[in-house]
């Protein structure tokens, strides 16, 4: 089912060789892409999108209101909430230790990214209505993996800094939180119509 999703997520983690440094000062380093596109532990009651993020969901209730009524998401809005989403692709990607390389602001060349597919004009009005209600269970489910997917991430800072290595382990798990995030942002932001996988491949 998720093969099919029209969000794909893909991330080039580095297993080996890691920076020691920069995982040390991760924490302070990735403060500015934290407060712009939000930290790991992203949530929608807390606002936790950061200040980009939080102009995104606004916009994407702008965008509720003209896709019931006209049928029609306007562009700049969705090209702004896919900027977010690449953005913030990328800074999880380094806040999540998955790379060492540091994020550009904005767009740029990056071992992470992310697409989605457009669902051009046939859009599903009636699921867009409800969009928050049927993202619910979604948002049930995130609130444990974050949890889950921060632990994992300050056990593999350790690892890291006394190995040099991220802990292969946990990896698979760490990366499908990730998307699993990455793609009900997607569907909140009502960039996709489809209703995201319980999975976290």
């Amino acid at each position: 089912m998720s093969a099919n999703f029209p969000v794909s997520v893909e991330c080039g983690a580095q297993v080996t060789g890691r920076n020691r440094l920069t995982t040390l000062l991760r924490p302070i380093l990735a403060i500015p892409h934290a407060i712009l596109v939000g930290p790991i532990y992203w949530s929608s009651r807390t606002g936790g999108a950061g200040l980009i993020g939080a102009a995104a969901y606004v916009l994407s209730i702008v965008s509720w209101f003209l896709l019931l009524t006209t049928g029609q998401h306007p562009k700049g809005i969705r090209e702004f909430c896919e900027y977010y989403l690449r953005w913030r692709t990328r800074a999880l990607a380094y806040m999540a230790l998955f790379v060492d390389p540091y994020p550009p602001f904005g767009d740029g060349v990056y071992p992470a990214t992310i697409a989605v597919v457009d669902p051009g004009a046939s859009r599903d009005r009636a699921s867009i209505a409800v969009r928050l209600i049927l993202a619910i269970p979604h948002l049930i489910v995130l609130c444990v993996l974050l949890i889950a997917w921060f632990v994992v991430t300050i056990i593999a800072w350790f690892v890291i800094l006394f190995t040099g290595s991220y802990p292969q382990s946990p990896l698979p798990f760490a990366l499908g939180v990730m998307r699993w995030t990455l793609r009900v942002e997607a569907y909140l932001l009502l960039l996709v119509d489809e209703y995201p996988p319980f999975a976290l491949e």
